[in-house]
């Protein structure tokens, strides 16, 4: 089901004072972006924030109902998301440590991502051990000389 857009406007406000916050549409429901990651989505008319490891506990001990949907072989898949406490959705100062926990972890994420391919690289760079080639020449030369 679509995010109505009035529902959207408000999870903007109820977020915002964690900086510029703007919602883009997807998959039928709205990420929450600020800093270039998402940090939040809208679903069914309701607000979910990331976690990660060092935020997720918080959630959790607060009572924070986690983001579950059906993949394609109908299976309920968890996700790092969870809804806020109901006090929270009364007002952004109320929503701000919640709003500023999800922005946190996105912003982790994002870092862990940009440090992984940067491994990649240096490990391509590395020096490789040349493969011997003389075993698969003389292979060569032992099938070429059996065919004349």
């Amino acid at each position: 089901m679509p995010s109505d857009p009035s529902f959207v406007q408000f999870a903007v406000d109820l977020v915002s004072l964690v900086g510029p916050v703007a919602a883009r549409s997807m998959f039928g429901g709205h990420g929450l972006y600020s800093a270039n990651v998402m940090f939040g989505l809208l679903d069914d008319g309701e607000l979910f924030l990331k976690t990660d490891e060092d935020t997720r506990q918080r959630f959790v001990d607060a009572g924070c109902r986690q983001w579950v949907y059906v993949n394609k072989k109908v299976r309920m898949e968890k996700t790092g998301y969870f809804r806020p406490p109901d006090e929270a959705h009364e007002d952004p100062e109320a929503m701000l440590p919640w709003a500023r926990l999800a922005l946190e972890a996105a912003l982790r994420a994002r870092a862990a991502k940009a440090a992984k391919p940067a491994r990649k690289r240096a490990a391509r760079k590395a020096p490789r051990k040349a493969a011997p080639r003389a075993p698969a020449r003389a292979a060569r030369k032992a099938r070429s000389a059996r065919t004349r």
